[in-house]
């Protein structure tokens, strides 16, 4: 990404504010460093604390001006939109519960939004943002960050060519270790955000990867889940939030698939793993192991596809930040969301058309997507694990 079209399009980067992200969040560091790094944006002002004392520390820090720095995210939105300097673009990394009132809120006052993921908590919530973003003409891209990887983009364009065939089988699984420790959360304390359904969502598990792995497969397999069969809950004794689930899935085309999340894996520490099998190959792709997507066609030798190797397709070249042999990972994955969101909003507001590569970010409604699927999964396990339908909506 040597090029910047946004420099191009507009004559300086877009200007961007944060919500949330303060003091002690991973993810915050992670969007500010990936914002940065293709020189698409400059941040211009934050919100990043509900305790305005560290939210104005967070932004000294950042070395923002102090007329930039609010101790409230509505009060950015109102600031930040009357200024003929203001933000253009927020970027919002909070508790899920407050996802839905700060993206509603950015978008009514006319900003586009890269928003955390889960998009909401609820269904309704993500299909009002879903009719707000249509109503506006604004960019929302949802950082499933897991897209921006060159060899899952890689994947999604052999799929697209049908080098795989029809697809017929999916397996997903994100297996993590993090909440292993029966201790953890100590129910006798306090206990942090995403163990409270009310700010976290009704499923801890659910939302935090299951999401993500939801979204990985339709990504790469172009197939909706039509029906699920669920068993969700907690493997550690004790635990009040889910820390485990799986389903066996029927897919709209016929196709079937099992998914596996857990955040209770001894050990483990970030294995999400994907194989989508088609009439005519398979693909194999596995987080841990991000520069290599394994194709193994039904009549040939199995292939071993590498970033900038030969066959790499134009989306996954796109993505490809170094020369071939060096690997690249979370944060240039990330990085590629917001870089292609950027290209999509500079040229919305310049007038002009985005490079078609640069729109394949999810959106508001591949996070709605991804609800109406953990509402058919939390609805399959309170019913002992029936089929349930998921919910079909209008894809736009």
């Amino acid at each position: 990404m040597d090029n910047n079209p946004v420099i191009e399009m507009l004559g300086r980067p877009l200007r961007l504010a944060l919500i949330g992200g303060g003091p002690g969040s991973f993810i915050g560091g992670v969007h500010r460093a990936a914002a940065r790094l293709d020189g698409r944006y400059e941040l211009v002002a934050s919100a990043t604390s509900s305790d305005p004392e560290r939210s104005r520390e967070a932004g000294a820090a950042l070395g923002l001006s102090p007329d930039r720095v609010y101790g409230d995210a509505l009060a950015l939105l109102d600031s930040e939109a009357a200024r003929d300097d203001g933000a253009e673009v927020v970027a919002i990394m909070t508790p899920n519960d407050s996802h839905y009132p700060y993206a509603a809120g950015a978008l009514e006052r006319g900003f586009d939004v890269v928003c955390d993921k889960p998009i909401t908590n609820t269904l309704p919530e993500a299909l009002d943002l879903v009719a707000r973003v249509e109503r506006s003409g604004l960019i929302f891209c949802l950082t499933h960050n897991y897209t921006g990887y060159p060899m899952v983009r890689q994947a999604r364009s052999m799929v697209e060519q049908g080098l795989a065939g029809t697809i017929r089988l999916v397996q997903v699984e994100y297996v993590q270790g993090g909440k292993a420790r029966e201790d953890d959360p100590d129910p006798s304390r306090e206990l942090p955000w995403r163990y409270d359904p009310v700010k976290g969502g009704p499923s801890l598990v659910m939302g935090d990867i299951g999401t993500h792995a939801h979204n990985l497969v339709r990504f790469i397999g172009g197939v909706e889940v039509s029906e699920v069969a669920a068993e969700i809950g907690a493997v550690v004794p004790g635990r009040l939030v889910d820390d485990y689930g799986a389903a066996m899935l029927r897919f709209e085309n016929g196709a079937r698939g099992t998914f596996w999340v857990t955040q209770a894996a001894a050990g483990v520490e970030n294995c999400l793993r994907v194989r989508v099998s088609g009439t005519k190959a398979s693909l194999e792709w596995n987080q841990e192991q991000p520069t290599r997507l394994h194709f193994k066609p039904l009549n040939g030798p199995a292939e071993l596809r590498t970033p900038n190797g030969p066959g790499t397709s134009p989306l996954a070249a796109r993505s490809s930040r170094i020369v071939k042999g060096h690997p690249g990972g979370f944060l240039e994955a990330f990085a590629n969301l917001y870089s292609d969101a950027a290209e999509a909003i500079a040229a919305r507001r310049a007038g002009a058309e985005p490079n078609p590569l640069a729109l394949h970010f999810p959106n508001a409604m591949d996070g709605a997507m991804s609800l109406s699927f953990v509402d058919a999964a939390m609805a399959s396990k309170a019913a002992n694990g029936a089929w349930t339908r998921v919910a079909k909506l209008p894809i736009g």
